[in-house]
């Protein structure tokens, strides 16, 4: 209860990514009862899984437990469960297995996962690089697939081993492949006695005629020319069309011949994302609101929903237009400036200020991307630089960004341990061993084998 009797105002942020993260701190200090609900208990800083990915980094290092950030906040308290809809009409966030939560005001900031754009059957074959099990497998498989050329003796099939493609010219899709290359040609150059890590062949699929099609056109021909380097293949104007357990195939643009095919057995998806499915729920009722094709939710310029004032959507989940009519992109400091705008409009709406906060302003600090050691792109009102430069500037960033003080501390000790020894020392094979698919002993225990009669 409020110190004048009347209940105190209730707020739900259902996902602890950066924009719930940023709005449940926002409201640390408000006369308000913060529920914050995640599948998780723990937030995740998604720009660095590639290096989980690639054994640079461990999964802690990135994450941090929900409850030790709102530790100090006596208003706030962390559920964990999975919201399966929402009774806007009573006001009530349902979740599987637990009772409804009722709120005053409803954040919705679940994020976005990946798609695979109506080929559903290729996410097993080629995982995408959104959470923690995400990075761990694919992890998995890059190093598994080191392993398994190791012990082949059929040269075509070692090769097929040491390719690995990823799909998306992007800013995960260029970070991953430098990451793989760097992993291959530095760190595990002198691991193996029967193969030469060096001869990897990483070879990116890109739809569009660039890489980092959302950075200025210079800094992508930088990136591209820095990606030719490090011998790293690069298909634009390409789409692919099959994704199989030993191969992919694309087919150029415009293009009437058969598809090319690719030899491999990993693949790694970083070619689009759509809204999380919480996203048309809240849609539907809120009396139909408009979502896109991605997922998104269509939001107002103070990013509520259709005429609800109760409910916020942010982040990934929001399709919010500037009103020169341009979409904000799905990055964390989008996410992030929203967070904390919504806690501002509700802190004041608690305190009864009727001041009018006007539509949200996104402030573009600028887009950067990293290729490899000192190979880097960033480019920020207007100023470009590359190389070096961007990448301190990268690293300085992402740092910031980090959760709590004690993840800048260890990221920062392992950048510069990875950085002079050139050494990755999370590479870690974890879960089931990459067999072939055939193998009669896939499944089974660590030194099992079928006994054949």
């Amino acid at each position: 209860m409020a110190e004048d009797g009347k209940p105190r105002h209730r707020v739900v942020i259902v996902g602890g990514g950066f924009g719930g993260m940023l709005a449940a701190r926002g409201l640390g200090k408000s006369a308000c009862d913060i529920t914050l609900i995640d599948r998780r208990n723990f937030h995740l800083f998604q720009p660095l899984l590639y290096q989980v990915a690639t054994g640079a980094l461990s999964p802690a290092n990135i994450a941090a437990p929900l409850r030790s950030i709102v530790r100090r906040q006596a208003n706030t308290r962390v559920i964990l469960g999975e919201v399966s809809g929402f009774d806007l009409t009573a006001k009530t966030v349902e979740r599987r297995g637990g009772e409804p939560i009722p709120f005053d005001t409803l954040i919705l900031a679940t994020g976005a996962t990946h798609t695979y754009f109506g080929h559903d059957e290729w996410a097993s074959l080629a995982p995408g690089l959104k959470t923690i099990e995400d990075a761990t497998e694919i992890r998995r498989r890059v190093l598994s697939a080191f392993e398994r050329a190791e012990q082949e003796t059929d040269p075509a099939i070692r090769a097929r081993l040491l390719t690995f493609v990823i799909v998306g010219g992007g800013p995960t899709g260029v970070e991953m492949a430098g990451a793989i290359r760097e992993l291959a040609g530095q760190t595990m150059r002198y691991d193996f006695r029967a193969i030469d890590p060096c001869m990897a062949r990483i070879v990116i699929v890109e739809g569009q005629s660039r890489v980092l099609g959302g950075f200025h056109e210079s800094l992508s021909r930088k990136a591209q020319r820095s990606l030719d380097k490090l011998g790293i293949e690069l298909h634009l104007n390409s789409h692919v069309t099959a994704i199989t357990a030993d191969h992919v195939e694309y087919r150029p643009e415009g293009g009437t011949s058969p598809p090319i095919t690719i030899p491999t057995e990993t693949v790694v998806w970083a070619a689009g994302v759509r809204g999380s499915i919480l996203g048309k729920m809240i849609a539907q009722a809120a009396g139909g609101v408009e979502v896109d094709k991605a997922g998104r939710v269509a939001v107002q310029p103070n990013c509520t929903i259709g005429t609800r004032s109760d409910v916020f959507v942010i982040g990934d989940l929001a399709c919010y237009k500037t009103p020169e009519g341009k979409m904000l992109p799905g990055v964390a400091p989008v996410a992030m400036q929203q967070g904390q705008y919504v806690a501002r409009v509700v802190a004041a709406r608690v305190a009864g200020d009727t001041t009018d906060l006007g539509p949200f302003k996104y402030w573009d600090k600028g887009s950067m991307a990293t290729i490899g050691r000192a190979k880097a792109v960033a480019e920020t009102g207007g100023i470009r630089i590359s190389g070096l430069l961007a990448w301190l500037a990268w690293l300085f960033i992402h740092i910031l960004y980090l959760a709590q003080f004690e993840n800048r501390v260890l990221v920062l000790w392992q950048w510069m341990f990875n950085y002079f020894t050139r050494n990755r020392a999370a590479r870690l094979i974890t879960g089931e061993m990459a067999l072939r698919p055939n193998d009669p002993n896939r499944g089974l225990p660590p030194g099992a084998t079928v006994v054949k009669a």
